[in-house]
């Protein structure tokens, strides 16, 4: 347990460099670990989740060794280079380690089990486990620990019944050991980093419109570095608090500018955020992701509506979201966000118990589609409050800019969870304060 005592901050100044976005740091060890030769990855995210990811191919017989702080080295001898672990495998908490594993060593020549940390264990797999078994996977069960046989798999055509990036790459990474064509339609666009990083290993990938299609049974060609920008979902932390905190202006450098992951940047915007993107579209090649600075000012907030085709731009970005509007003049409706209910914690309750207790008034209701969606009836102001994290890195940092915006002294229970995406979160925002 780590509790963190938070007095509020009259103004936030400065500028702040995020370590590399965890989504494109899995997939790029992931590719890295397949493919033929040595690949450097640059402004590498050693947070738990990422750390696991690693751990777990070093298991997998990977070389990985690490040159300078947030700089790795991969050497790999390929699609079938994977060696049998010696032990079962242990994911931790990491749930994106977790289901692109199903879908990379589904496809191996040996049997291994992946178990997981307490919460993760908790979480179904079964959406991802479904298409992979229609691929030929052999897997069970529905819930880690997780049994994986190796099997000889088969292209197919799937149709994502949620937007989901996880499932959509996991699938990706079997069919790279399918000897046809494996196609993946999405009805809403998710985050596309996969797609992106398989254009540069040189895969046989071609997206047209919401269909991608893969072309398996070729080796990955490295593109011997990878440069890592900010990450988004990070950024949106420090946004959130320059625009709460009156006086603040704040400058995020080298930030991931995907548009699949910008939902929380436009959301902002909407509310009257006083955001500006600088160097907009620097596009880093070795990546095949573009990026830029982000400039935030203080800004008078307005409640808005945030529909449920917006939510996948945005679901890790929710929790602070709903700091936002909880200061927001007015009320603010967010739909579609059922999938908040089966992340690391249930934050639908997590977020909703913790702004409550600082004075906020929200509802959490049932639609005529039986979906949820949460209003929330801005304020002034935030009381200090006594916190709980629920063991959850974003509702922890969420509540931590919080306590920043509150009037009166907050204490949040632990904050160690943070370690998962952002272990220096902390220190990097008290750096800002003045």
């Amino acid at each position: 347990m780590k509790p963190l005592n938070i007095l509020p901050a009259l103004k936030l100044k400065g500028a702040v460099i995020l370590p590399g976005d965890k989504s494109i740091a899995h997939r790029a060890v992931f590719l890295s670990a397949i493919s033929c030769g040595k690949t450097i990855l640059y402004n590498f995210p050693f947070n738990d989740d990422c750390l696991a990811t690693l751990d777990i191919f070093r298991e997998l017989g990977v070389k990985i060794s690490k040159i300078k702080p947030q700089r790795i080295i991969i050497s790999s001898k390929g699609l079938n280079s994977l060696k049998p672990p010696k032990r079962d495998l242990f994911i931790k908490e990491s749930g994106t380690t977790f289901r692109l594993l199903l879908g990379l060593l589904a496809a191996q020549k040996f049997t291994v089990t992946l178990k997981a940390g307490r919460a993760l264990s908790l979480r179904p797999m079964l959406r991802v486990i479904n298409p992979l078994k229609q691929m030929g996977a052999d897997i069970t069960p529905e819930y880690p620990p997780i049994t994986i046989k190796g099997a000889q798999l088969k292209g197919i055509d799937y149709k994502l019944p949620v937007a989901s990036a996880q499932v959509k790459s996991a699938i990706l990474l079997a069919g790279l050991y399918t000897k046809k064509r494996t196609r993946v339609i999405e009805l809403q666009k998710s985050r596309d980093h996969t797609e992106r990083m398989l254009k540069l290993f040189k895969a046989g990938i071609k997206i047209s419109g919401n269909t991608i299609t893969l072309k398996g049974g070729s080796e990955l060609k490295t593109p011997r570095r990878i440069d890592i920008p900010g990450d988004i979902s990070s950024a949106a932390f420090f946004m959130v608090a320059a625009t709460i905190i009156p006086r603040s202006e704040v400058v995020i450098k080298n930030v991931n500018l995907n548009q699949s992951r910008l939902g929380a940047v436009y959301a902002l915007a909407r509310m009257g955020g006083c955001i500006k993107i600088l160097k907009a579209n620097r596009y880093i090649p070795r990546a095949q992701e573009p990026s830029g600075d982000i400039l935030v000012r203080a800004s008078r907030l307005k409640g808005i509506r945030i529909g449920k085709k917006e939510i996948p731009s945005l679901i890790d970005e929710l929790p602070i979201i709903m700091v936002a509007a909880s200061l927001a003049k007015g009320k603010t409706v967010l739909s579609g966000i059922g999938e908040l209910r089966v992340k690391e914690t249930d934050r639908i309750a997590s977020m909703t118990e913790n702004l409550r207790k600082m004075g906020v008034s929200i509802k959490v209701t049932k639609t005529r589609s039986n979906s949820e969606e949460i209003i929330i009836y801005g304020r002034g102001e935030l009381n200090g409050a006594s916190l709980k994290s629920f063991g959850d890195h974003r509702s922890a940092m969420s509540m931590v800019v919080a306590a920043f915006a509150a009037k009166g002294k907050s204490r949040i229970d632990d904050v160690s969870c943070i370690n998962k995406s952002f272990p220096d979160f902390v220190d990097n925002l008290y750096s800002l304060r003045k």
